[in-house]
């Protein structure tokens, strides 16, 4: 399956609607599009994606830590962002 990102102005913020398999390549896509993204609040919605590598779930800690809403997230998704974030930084390698 591919992977898409699409942007969306919304209410509550610039949405970006991910869907597809979502690894290491696709997360720096991503990244960069968050760093440039300067309209207001973001939001991300996982609603349809389908699998995701660890470097995403690293992604996705991080732009929560910066605030960034997660939106529509799988639980297991949820669950291992929370475990990355409790991981000491010298063994998140």
């Amino acid at each position: 399956m591919t992977y898409r990102i699409r942007r969306s102005e919304a209410p509550e913020g610039i949405v970006f609607a991910l869907s597809g398999d979502m690894d290491a390549e696709h997360t720096g896509r991503l990244e960069d599009l968050l760093r440039t993204e300067s309209s207001g609040p973001i939001l991300l919605d996982l609603q349809e994606l389908t699998l995701v590598a660890r470097e995403a779930v690293r992604l996705l800690a991080r732009a929560e830590a910066r605030g960034i809403r997660i939106l529509n997230c799988p639980e297991y998704v949820r669950r291992w962002i929370a475990a990355e974030r409790n991981v000491p930084a010298s063994r998140s390698v």
